[in-house]
């Protein structure tokens, strides 16, 4: 896996510490409240392990999954939900959690929807923010790291579901997603 990385943008510690700050941020916002932190799969799920444990009030967590890729490498703009929240969200305080912050056509679509059942209040924290890719109107509350208009992979994100499970945030060569 390592030979097919062009780079590395984050290491592992760079992510460790920003995403220490990031939950200083959110205990601080959320103090004397008990915010949902929710995970849309698969993506973010190593975002959020390590951000809930960077949140020193109470929370809690929940999952959603969804999907506008397919096994391309660009959105469908079409999403569908293949797991809802289990958790009712009339009058919380709802953190969705999401690994990349890309074209922003699912989580404009998520915010929406998920507004709908009425929360008390929807923040978006994203560790990586690509803004020259934004085809929505959506922005993150909480951002980790703005990333430039590379394909990349690691720390959760993944090409063809392979390298999720890198510990550092790298760009993919091109020549491994152009085949």
């Amino acid at each position: 896996m390592k030979e097919d990385i062009q780079s590395v943008l984050y290491s592992k510690e760079q992510l460790a510490q920003k995403v220490r700050q990031l939950g200083q941020e959110i205990s601080r916002d959320y103090a004397g409240k008990n915010p949902l932190l929710v995970s849309v799969l698969k993506g973010s799920v190593v975002f959020m392990s390590d951000l809930m444990r960077a949140i020193d009030i109470p929370c809690q967590i929940d999952f959603m999954m969804v999907s506008s890729y397919g096994s391309g490498v660009k959105t469908s703009g079409v999403v569908k939900i293949m797991k809802d929240l289990d958790t009712p969200l009339e009058g919380r305080d709802l953190i969705i959690v999401e690994d990349i912050l890309d074209s922003g056509k699912t989580l404009y679509y998520l915010k929406g929807m998920l507004s709908d059942r009425q929360p008390k209040s929807i923040r978006i924290a994203a560790l990586l923010d690509k803004p020259d890719r934004r085809e929505a109107p959506v922005s993150a509350d909480y951002c980790g790291f703005v990333v430039p208009d590379q394909f990349i992979v690691g720390y959760g994100l993944d090409y063809a579901e392979k390298y999720r499970n890198l510990p550092y945030i790298g760009v993919l060569k091109p020549e491994i997603y152009s085949e």
